[in-house]
């Protein structure tokens, strides 16, 4: 085994996984938070090298370091620590092995060097965030996750197959122009949450445990966004998808009743502004986009860990049910309002500089409609995460006094420290162009930049006092694409149900004596049967292979 596999980042997360089952008590903390630090350390330390390893003919590249892979890395390590801190007061041995199994196949997943080992991780990382939804007791949530994962798993896998006798298992860009490279892009959308099958996210994520759900809003969406950097970038039908992701994200999370579910539309509408951005394809744009995923990483998990918090203290999720509770969690508070203006792309918060960044590819590259689209998206996230989510779930005056407690100390420590990275990068954009050198030239922190986008925010600001009755949340079901596989086959079943039913009845014979014949047939097959062992054996020939003829039938269906 080569020297850079054997220093791969996915090696302490796999053996912390299955060290956790075994460890109790201080022993579990410790390898918890330890295995994410390790990874940390080896995203970094591992050697650059395309080191090979022979198998069944095929040559394959487990681990392939480079810029990409180290800045993804960096960012699944940090949210895998944060994410073990802040759930630290989670007990659940078997959520903390689906964690770090989930973290260390997204590592394999950026590491990877060649389509049959990026498929392997691919497929682990699906098992991984099943058993995180699992963990929590989901099974109904985890059964639609997995078979919607499933789906791509073998979009993918066929995409890959039909790709090898062209140019092998090796990772390279591809064109959208032949069916295993169209398999492939949609195996990845799949995971990316790209229409029509976005609403797996708002489905699976919110069922997830209240430390669970954190780690799940950073690996998988973001481990397609590097996939598609590889794969597919200034592939143009990304452009339109991506527009269409984030629209429907801004929307869906401005009229969301549920937290978790409000910021899981919400990775959606942010991971289609990546999309756009590999669509275009340029090095600046690429740049961007990985930029923004790693910036997206922390802003989310920021307010993840503020919702989990919420739940955790309260019991419920739901803005309706909210309200009041600045006094009694004001950490979480200050927490949910940072992420949320990050989100927003408010100057000197990280979520400023990346989203500068994608911009200003676009501008280069006269995406105008994009641009235009996108500016008013970043607008519209103002509405939502910066100031509907924590106006009607931590400030707004609520009669009696707040039922919640604050958050303990591991849980605040977290926020702090995915707060404090938030904030730096804000203060400092060459913390981040240090990890991306592609967007060093953007013009960030300058005069007109800031003043465009505080006049953007200032204008989000007053549509929301004035369309404040409007925003409320309410009660109710949101309706989405998932109505197809979760309440169509249902409804479908009982009307066919109700269908046959009818015609069954329609077609009985009329006549008693019609009906006293079926009735001495029935009978008379009973008896038959009950006889066997004394039938012909010719007969018995007969029956068996009527029988065989069926199940080969139902085989061949």
């Amino acid at each position: 085994m080569t020297e850079t596999l054997l220093l791969a980042p996915f090696w302490p997360l796999l053996a912390g996984s299955l060290a956790v089952l075994f460890a109790r008590g201080r022993l579990q903390d410790l390898v918890f938070v330890a295995a994410p630090l390790l990874a940390l350390v080896l995203v970094w330390t591992v050697p650059d090298g395309n080191e090979t390893v022979g198998w069944l003919g095929m040559v394959l590249k487990p681990v392939s370091p480079d810029a990409t892979a180290r800045l993804f890395g960096t960012a699944f390590a940090f949210a895998a620590i944060a994410g073990a801190v802040f759930a630290l007061d989670q007990k659940s041995t078997a959520e903390r092995a689906a964690v770090l199994l989930y973290a260390a196949a997204a590592q394999g997943v950026v590491f990877a060097g060649d389509l049959l080992s990026l498929f392997v991780f691919w497929e682990l990382m699906a098992i991984g965030s099943t058993l995180v939804i699992f963990a929590n007791g989901a099974a109904r949530a985890g059964t639609r996750y997995a078979l919607m994962h499933a789906f791509g798993g073998v979009l993918l896998f066929a995409g890959v197959a039909g790709s090898i006798g062209d140019g092998g298992i090796a990772l390279r860009p591809f064109e959208a122009d032949s069916i295993a490279s169209l398999l492939i892009l949609a195996g990845v959308l799949v995971n990316a949450g790209a229409p029509p099958v976005s609403a797996w996210v708002a489905d699976a994520y919110p069922r997830a445990s209240w430390s669970g759900a954190v780690f799940l809003s950073a690996f998988t969406t973001k481990a397609a966004v590097a996939v598609l950097i590889r794969l597919f970038p200034g592939e143009s039908m990304l452009i339109p998808i991506g527009l269409v992701m984030a629209v429907y994200g801004m929307v869906y999370a401005l009229i969301e009743n549920d937290i978790r579910r409000l910021l899981s539309y919400s990775i959606v509408g942010q991971v289609g502004f990546m999309v756009v951005a590999v669509g275009i394809g340029t090095p600046l744009a690429l740049g961007a986009a990985a930029a923004h995923a790693f910036v997206h990483i922390l802003y989310k998990s920021l307010l993840m860990m503020a919702a989990g918090a919420v739940l955790r203290a309260t019991g419920t999720a739901r803005l309706t049910a909210l309200g009041g509770l600045a006094r009694a969690m004001p950490a979480t508070t200050l927490a949910m309002i940072l992420g949320g203006l990050a989100l927003a792309a408010l100057p000197l918060t990280a979520g400023f500089v990346s989203k500068s960044a994608i911009m200003q590819a676009l501008a280069e590259d006269h995406a105008a409609t994009a641009w235009f689209l996108l500016t008013a998206v970043s607008a519209g996230s103002l509405l939502y995460a910066g100031l509907r989510l924590p106006w009607f779930a931590m400030l707004r005056p609520k009669p009696g006094p707040a039922t919640a407690w604050a958050a303990p100390v591991s849980m605040v420590a977290a926020m702090a420290i995915v707060a404090a990275a938030i904030l730096a990068i804000g203060f400092m954009p060459s913390l981040l162009t240090m990890l991306v050198p592609a967007i060093a030239g953007v013009a960030v922190l300058t005069p007109d930049h800031i003043l465009f986008q505080i006049m953007l925010l200032v204008g989000a600001l007053i549509c929301f006092a004035m369309f404040l009755t409007i925003l409320a949340p309410r009660a109710g079901i949101t309706v989405d694409s998932d109505w197809l596989w979760r309440v169509a086959p249902s409804l479908f079943g009982r009307r066919a149900s109700a269908v046959w039913r009818a015609a069954r009845l329609a077609l009985l014979p009329a006549s008693d004596a019609a009906r006293q014949e079926n009735r001495l047939l029935a009978r008379a097959w009973v008896r038959m049967t009950s006889d066997a062992g004394n039938w012909r054996t010719g007969d018995i020939a007969l029956a068996a292979t009527a029988l065989l003829g069926i199940v080969l039938l139902i085989a061949a269906l």
